[in-house]
């Protein structure tokens, strides 16, 4: 089972997180997803556990728990959707000024 894990404190290791985890049965992974630019903790990550029980069972006990000063948010993992990579692109919307309109009056 693949578990989303939100409001982890920045402090936090994967490893305290995956110890967090394993007293509800086996961990898989456990992974903090890091900012590319400043090499920081964006807050949330995931854990594998092997068994679907023991993961329930952790989201049960877990979510809203406090960890390290925080109240987590922990939930079964939603699959990526496919297309929704945060790509740029379709309608950028209207407003703003076109080449021209500076000289107009309103």
């Amino acid at each position: 089972m693949n578990i989303y894990v939100a409001n982890i404190p920045w402090k936090a290791s994967e490893e305290q997180l995956k110890q967090l985890f394993a007293e509800y049965g086996e961990v898989s992974s456990a992974k903090i997803i890091m900012d590319k630019v400043t090499q920081r903790s964006r807050g949330f990550g995931f854990i594998e556990m092997a068994d679907d029980s023991a993961g329930r069972n952790a989201i049960n006990e877990l979510n809203g728990a406090d960890f390290m000063g925080k109240n987590l948010v922990v939930n079964e993992a939603r699959p990526r959707e496919e297309g929704s990579g945060g790509g740029r692109g379709g309608n950028r919307g209207g407003g703003g000024f076109r080449r021209g309109d500076f000289n107009k009056e309103y």
